[in-house]
């Protein structure tokens, strides 16, 4: 009886492993590419059941957000290209890259950021008990912004939040600091708040010795839910506008990327997918 049991539970392992591999694929093949970006076509609910599903697995991974700034960046350094190109998941954060796929016929959902996953994925992680970390932001924001969560999520098993000072990952002192912490404390989803490349570019190193877990390179995300930086109106978000909202509050630190690199970018994007879309 008892083999009989043990023969079952494997076959339905087996076909839940074969289901998995199947629904892989299926993404996989649904895959656009936007200004050199592939990304996948899918809303921001079905990213949160693309990690729980994975996670229920025993799978980890890697989720990036690419705008327009990654974008740009994509376009001029193949190391950055790799860094998406490698990720497990790749959703667009930006308007432009929304309208520019929806030019090119080949339409996503919609725009999905790390500042709105850091709420839902959390909440998932909530319901389903699986610990999270925060890792970056300002000094302080991460252990603000998980007692935020916490306040909308009381269920959720924050196991550690913490702000690496500047320079951690160029020392292996630094970068070993922050890895012998996550082994620790051993979560299965970690939002990592430290800018593109450098977050991926973590994120990439530390899933060697973590596979199980979901790295979620999430920007500004830990500053926002912290409340130490605001985010722009709905209407803003949805207009392609929330660019404009940060430069008005952060001139100084963003007027350069986003009015000499950002812009100009978008611009040539868009122009170049409508003339592609009148002329094909």
């Amino acid at each position: 009886m008892a083999t009989g049991t043990a023969r079952t539970q494997g076959r339905r392992r087996r076909d839940k492993t074969l289901d998995r591999a199947r629904d892989e694929a299926a993404r996989k093949r649904r895959r656009v590419r936007v200004a050199g970006l592939v990304l996948d076509p899918m809303s921001e609910g079905e990213v949160v059941d693309h990690v729980i599903a994975s996670l229920k697995c025993g799978e980890g991974g890697h989720l990036v957000t690419p705008n327009v700034d990654i974008g740009w960046a994509v376009a001029r350094d193949p190391e950055a290209r790799e860094l998406v190109e490698n990720a497990d998941l790749a959703v667009a954060d930006g308007m432009p890259l929304v309208w520019a796929a929806d030019l090119l016929g080949t339409p996503v959902p919609g725009r999905v950021t790390g500042a709105d996953l850091i709420w839902s994925l959390s909440e998932a992680a909530a319901f389903y008990r699986y610990p999270v970390y925060l890792l970056g932001g300002p000094q302080g924001a991460a252990r603000q912004a998980a007692a935020r969560l916490l306040e909308r999520h009381p269920r959720l098993d924050v196991v550690g939040a913490d702000a690496p000072p500047p320079g951690f990952e160029t020392t292996e002192e630094g970068y070993a600091k922050v890895k012998e912490d996550l082994l620790a404390a051993a979560p299965r989803v970690v939002f990592v708040g430290l800018g593109f490349p450098k977050q991926d570019r973590l994120i990439a190193r530390l899933r060697q010795d973590m596979p199980a877990t979901w790295f979620v390179g999430c920007g500004a995300a830990i500053a926002f839910a912290a409340g130490t930086a605001r985010r722009a109106p709905m209407w803003m978000r949805r207009s392609g506008l929330e660019w404009l909202f940060r430069l008005i509050n952060e001139p100084g630190r963003l007027a350069r990327r986003y009015l000499l690199h950002d812009l100009p970018f978008a611009l040539k994007l868009l122009t170049i997918c409508l003339l592609r879309r009148l002329f094909s």
